[in-house]
């Protein structure tokens, strides 16, 4: 996908993320994040859109821990969360595409990197607006979907930081059984998880599902669909891979 179209889903996302937080009111519950209310998915999403932001208008070059948020409220809060958002699409719609920041997973550059990124973000952050509010969740796109995939298993658990780790060598596939070549092969053991695409070699366990569903499930927000072989791997997966 075209770093353009990353940044049209952000701001798509975003603005169904604040429309749905204003419906369901900042004290909801949020189902798939049980220990947050609307308030904290907003706050929590509002820091993240202004720290990615500044990295790319300012050139940052080295790590930095974002502000934290303000104190608001209700109406006042939204409209924080939506100048944020606007502020973060602004920028990375005007950045020059060879511009020079920080970033974290390998992309093909740091604006391609962060438009990826914070489309994703905003996308299952949306998704737990909504989980909120109630309803009919908005669609996502199958190919952004099984970017999400990627992103997750072969940018964010390649990382040391990974803590899905097996004291036995086992290979976990992932499938999206309405997607062409949407598969992936992860090798699980003591060290880091090593992904491929592809059906590579023979798995302990396969995770399949609709693509969209199996984005939604390995980032914790919704149960993994059709599970067959060695379910502790599954298990294993399911109990260890929150980003920290």
């Amino acid at each position: 996908m075209e770093t353009a179209e990353f940044v049209r889903i952000l701001d798509r996302q975003g603005l169904l993320l604040a429309a749905a937080a204003e419906e369901a009111g900042v004290e909801a519950k949020v189902p798939t994040c049980p220990d947050w209310q609307v308030r904290d998915l907003v706050r929590h999403t509002g820091v993240v859109h202004r720290w990615a932001a500044a990295f790319v208008a300012d050139g940052h070059t080295s790590p930095r821990a974002p502000e934290g948020p303000p104190d608001l409220e209700g109406a006042d809060l939204l409209a924080w969360f939506r100048e944020g958002h606007r502020h973060l699409v602004d920028t990375l719609s005007a950045a020059s595409p060879d511009v020079q920041c920080f970033h974290f997973l390998p992309a093909p550059s740091p604006l391609a990197f962060w438009a990826r990124r914070q489309a994703h973000e905003t996308s299952v952050h949306r998704f737990d607006a909504e989980a909120a509010r109630g309803g009919t969740p908005s669609e996502i796109d199958a190919g952004f979907a099984a970017d999400g995939i990627d992103e997750l298993l072969r940018g964010f658990h390649a990382r040391p930081k990974s803590r899905v780790r097996s004291a036995e060598p086992r290979v976990l596939r992932v499938r999206a059984t309405d997607t062409d070549d949407a598969v992936w092969t992860v090798r699980l053991s003591q060290e880091p998880p090593v992904t491929e695409r592809g059906d590579v070699e023979r798995a302990d366990c396969e995770i399949a599902g609709p693509v969209t569903q199996l984005y939604l499930s390995l980032w914790n927000r919704l149960p993994l669909p059709s599970v067959t072989g060695d379910a502790s791997v599954a298990a294993l997966w399911r109990e260890n891979s929150a980003i920290v």
